[in-house]
């Protein structure tokens, strides 16, 4: 049945990952418990002050140093600075947006809509990309509707965010964004709450059409519960509601589009 060491057959029977893969989790977990130590640690002195903004400038830290200096720097403080860089606020539990009866889903529940496509015999995925064409179509031709038109993909750990916004079938903005370390649907949300932010700017729009491959990422939005995207959430909310609170017939519909739609 094994082919390998016996050690390896123990270590495949019990689920364990390789010794170097369990070192390299223990390694980051230990790099991350600098982010628990109180504020006047000598270690958060050192760490660069992209990481903690609340911070005094400290002339020892890493961003201080000259190449040489660096050099002489252990690399278990240079490891736990590159760190940093992968740990992103994600939660706001306590933001207004999410305070009961304050959630757009009480307020606003008529204006946001969601279309995903739902196969049945009686309505295929090219009766699906018809009906998305004909949106198309007719919102080019509505000088109060605008159409956002968004992709995104991760490769190689980095998000490229691309958005597309037309108004009366005129191009009024193109975005193209390249961050790393976030997941598709972080990057989905940024392109998003672009988007609608821009909508903040053009007045005289009556509803936005949203077309994007995840509209898990748009529900997310309008879910006042604890998650892990509640930073992003918490901010397209509270533009949403602006755009909302304007004109109670402002409206927003997010569609489904894969890559299928191509």
């Amino acid at each position: 049945m094994f082919y390998t060491f016996p050690s390896f057959e123990i270590e495949a029977i019990a689920g364990l990952i390789p010794i170097n893969l369990h070192l390299c989790k223990l390694s980051g977990h230990a790099q991350l418990r600098a982010h628990s130590h109180p504020h006047n640690h000598i270690l958060k002195s050192l760490l660069e002050l992209r990481s903690f903004e609340d911070l005094n400038h400290y002339p020892l830290s890493l961003d201080s140093l000259t190449h040489c200096q660096r050099e002489n720097i252990k690399d278990s403080i240079i490891d736990m600075d590159n760190r940093f860089n992968k740990v992103l606020s994600s939660f706001d539990l306590l933001n207004v947006e999410f305070s009961p009866s304050f959630c757009l889903i009480d307020i606003f529940p008529s204006c946001f809509s969601f279309h995903p496509y739902t196969k049945h015999k009686d309505y295929n995925f090219e009766d699906y990309t018809n009906q998305l064409n004909n949106i198309v179509i007719s919102s080019s031709l509505n000088l109060l509707h605008a159409l956002i038109i968004l992709d995104t993909k991760v490769k190689n750990n980095v998000a490229m965010s691309i958005t597309h916004i037309h108004v009366h079938d005129r191009s009024i903005v193109k975005m193209i964004y390249h961050t790393a370390n976030i997941t598709s649907t972080e990057a989905e949300l940024f392109a998003i709450r672009y988007g609608i932010n821009q909508m903040t700017n053009l007045p005289g729009i009556l509803k936005i059409i949203v077309i994007t491959d995840s509209i898990h990422a748009a529900r997310s939005i309008f879910d006042s519960s604890i998650h892990l995207l509640q930073v992003y959430s918490a901010a397209i909310s509270k533009e949403l509601r602006e755009i909302f609170s304007t004109n109670s017939n402002n409206l927003i519909e997010f569609w489904k589009c894969s890559s299928q739609c191509d």
